[in-house]
């Protein structure tokens, strides 16, 4: 159950345009195949191509999830970064097969109904996060944390949003297969991305004021903020989890390297940049945008699709 705080001063509209979406996010890993094992096998993404330091991961040829060969050591506890990635998938049936894949390849999960989404936890042999979500907004919306309730159902009955999935009623939605699909499919895509921060008040000004996402809650004696698009249940999320004066993790660490916003039109792009600037925070231009980091370090790619 949430505390009591208003949120009155937090929920606004976003104003970069609805058309942006999440691009690839690069991770770095200590190991190709105990990283394919997980990626590839479990999550179910397709090597899309292969250099001698990295993995392209995706659904066609789109491609998701960048991996980063020869970090030194796996993720860093208690540092920033990445809280986990989320690959939303486009029907429940393909959360399922994702489910029978992790429990036969003995993969620990967690299985939690967010009402507004059911999600699956889990994590590479590395430590980097991953949540596999269907997103079921028909069923409820966000509560309202003056009401102390994460989630109401559509009849108005509150909801924790951390209620466990029915494992077997999901996995009846694989009625009829043989064994479950072993790739993700097409329509698969970066959903929201979740990264530890080391205030929340300056991460929703960054990425509510500066990036332009709409703001949807920050309940501080919870410790998370989340800013959206047009979608549920969100689009990026940042927490203080990592505990008081957490710091970037050593060089070397496996871990998020960064991710990818992608906005509709060089005008958007643009006016980012403005917001950014009028904030005092500096970008880097890059071909096709800028990148800057979010005020705990956290490197984002800022693109224009034309």
């Amino acid at each position: 159950m949430f505390p009591v705080e208003s949120q009155a001063q937090i929920r606004s509209e976003p104003r970069i345009p609805l058309g942006t979406a999440l691009g690839p996010v690069r991770l770095a890993v200590t190991d190709r195949d105990r990283a394919l094992a997980v990626w590839r096998d479990v999550v179910g993404l397709a090597v899309v191509a292969e250099s001698a330091g990295e993995l392209a991961l995706g659904v066609g040829s789109q491609v998701l999830i960048e991996l980063e060969l020869g970090a030194a050591r796996p993720v860093v506890p208690h540092s920033l970064g990445l809280y986990h990635v989320a690959l939303h998938v486009p029907t429940r049936r393909d959360l399922a097969a994702f489910a029978a894949r992790a429990l036969h390849h003995r993969v620990r999960i967690s299985p939690t109904d967010h009402l507004v989404s059911e999600a699956i936890y889990l994590w590479d042999f590395d430590g980097n996060g991953i949540e596999m979500t269907f997103e079921t907004p028909e069923r409820g919306t966000y509560g309202e944390p003056e009401s102390g309730y994460y989630a109401r159902t559509v009849d108005g009955q509150a909801h924790s949003g951390r209620e466990p999935i029915d494992l077997e009623d999901l996995l009846g939605e694989l009625d009829g297969f043989a064994e479950p699909p072993p790739v993700l499919p097409v329509g698969t895509r970066i959903g929201h991305v979740h990264v530890h921060v080391n205030d929340l008040h300056e991460a929703m000004r960054f990425y509510r004021d500066g990036l332009g996402f709409g703001g949807l809650f920050l309940i501080a004696r919870f410790g998370m903020g989340d800013v959206r698009l047009n979608y549920m249940p969100h689009a990026v999320a940042f927490n203080v989890w990592a505990g008081p004066g957490a710091r970037q993790p050593e060089a070397g660490s496996a871990g998020l390297r960064h991710f990818t916003i992608r906005l509709p039109d060089r005008a958007a792009l643009e006016a980012v940049a403005r917001r950014l600037a009028d904030q005092g925070i500096a970008t880097l231009a890059e071909e096709g945008g800028f990148s800057v980091k979010d005020p705990a370090g956290n490197l984002l790619r800022i693109r224009s699709a034309h």
